[in-house]
């Protein structure tokens, strides 16, 4: 496995030249007052990110509060009722660059009752950096928040023990969390799947964020900044297997442009892996086979394509081909299933209802679905596993659904974006559920 100090491990990527590969997106999560939007303000504020005006206007809030710095904080809470309680409750984005990279912070409310917030913010994150206050150590919330990061399969876990200051900078009380924290990743595996590192930081006072400082002289390893810039980002770790699914066919009708007539192009974005013109490639669900002809990228023609591009694929055959279809590799061809398991995090108000039809969207594809059963929902304080028969908001429970029609799928832990579904109210076209497929 990758881990976050192997620095150019990232660079290794057979197309990493004509990729972005300079943008990470990582998470912010710990519990109430442990400091995440301190340290992402201070981020902003020690690479340089904030502009004048903002200083000035977070300067006045913090004046008017009696402080005598900065509250860096406020830089993150954008909701009025976020400022006034000093909490967050929606899932703040924010961005930042350095001059190698280019940063998308997600910050995520710490509350239990804010689990689906966390879960939507941590299904694109590379990276999630987990804050424990020195003072208190690993909470209940902290292995949360571990567990759902775990769940959504984020690679890289950075542990940022915060407020050193606040315990003199002591080591004894850092390496003392340090050793508690494996002992519980090793109990839910997250230390055999996952990257984990380690880091003492003072975020008010700035200490091994941007710079090192002389208070945590004991410390030799990188500072955050480091740590971030040297992490991987997405699909650069591991080779993948092509997953284009169709969004649109292209049929223009120009009758004063005869080369048209019978242009036919499948537009969609590359959600994996990479094509070039010449390959071999399958149509799913019918099973049509065929080669690519010429890959599009607007105007203009490109031999090779990767993930994350949108682009428009042009094949040498005729074959019927519709949105909900996905294109992929021939030997790389996943399964077209009619029945699925997963882990699913329940979003909605109304409790899911194993009486009720859903209609389930994966990638470009729609299918109305029944649920199976409900093997059991996770208690995210505890961990432990709890029979049920329906799921409140928030919940996340290891549940099954029978499909009306086929879903071209991958185990969520080899390919997020195949691998992940959202569950729809068919009354109310709600989005109500998030799935992984197990």
């Amino acid at each position: 496995m990758t881990t976050l100090t192997d620095s150019n491990h990232h660079n290794t990527h057979p197309h990493d030249a004509n990729r972005h590969d300079s943008l990470l997106r990582f998470m912010t999560c710990g519990s109430v007052d442990d400091g995440k939007s301190t340290l992402i303000g201070r981020l902003l504020f020690d690479t340089k990110t904030i502009l004048a005006d903002t200083l000035s206007n977070i300067e006045r809030t913090s004046s008017k509060r009696g402080m005598d710095a900065v509250d860096l904080s406020l830089l993150t809470d954008g909701l009025q009722a976020e400022r006034e309680q000093g909490i967050t409750i929606d899932v703040a984005y924010r961005y930042f660059s350095t001059g190698t990279r280019k940063y998308i912070i997600a910050d995520a409310p710490g509350h239990e009752q804010y689990t689906r917030n966390m879960v939507t913010a941590a299904s694109t994150a590379n990276l999630a950096i987990i804050l424990i206050d020195a003072r208190k150590g690993v909470l209940t919330q902290t292995r949360r928040h571990s567990y759902l990061a775990h769940l959504v399969g984020i690679p890289h876990i950075v542990v940022a023990v915060n407020k050193m200051d606040l315990v003199n900078y002591d080591q004894a009380v850092y390496d003392q969390i340090k050793a508690d924290y494996l002992a519980f990743a090793r109990d839910i595996g997250l230390a055999q799947a996952r990257d984990i590192q380690f880091i003492p930081l003072s975020a008010l006072n700035g200490d091994m964020l941007v710079d090192r400082l002389d208070n945590l002289n004991w410390y030799q390893g990188p500072t955050l900044i480091e740590l971030l810039e040297q992490a991987p980002s997405a699909h650069s770790e591991q080779d993948e297997a092509f997953r284009f699914p169709v969004q649109f066919v292209c049929r223009p009708h120009d009758s004063a442009n005869p080369a048209l007539h019978d242009f036919r192009g499948f537009m969609g974005r590359i959600e994996s892996g990479e094509i070039s013109v010449g390959d071999a490639v399958t149509v799913l669900p019918n099973g049509y086979q065929s080669k690519v002809k010429a890959i599009q990228l607007g105007e203009t023609q490109l031999t090779h394509a990767h993930t994350e591009q949108s682009v428009t694929l042009l094949l040498e055959d005729e074959i019927d081909t519709s949105r909900g279809d996905m294109i992929v590799k021939t030997a790389q061809a996943p399964t077209a299933v009619k029945q699925i398991e997963a882990n699913l995090c329940w979003l909605s108000e109304t409790p899911l209802s194993p009486a009720r039809t859903y209609i389930i969207r994966h990638t470009t594809r729609e299918s109305k679905a029944k649920v199976g059963q409900i093997d059991y929902k996770v208690d995210v304080n505890t961990l432990e596993q709890q029979a049920t028969a329906d799921l409140k908001m928030n919940d996340i429970a290891k549940v099954s659904f029978k499909l009306a029609q086929p879903l071209m799928v991958d185990p969520y832990d080899k390919n997020r974006a195949t691998g992940a579904f959202i569950v729809i109210d068919e009354s109310t076209n709600n989005t109500v559920g998030a799935g992984m497929i197990l």
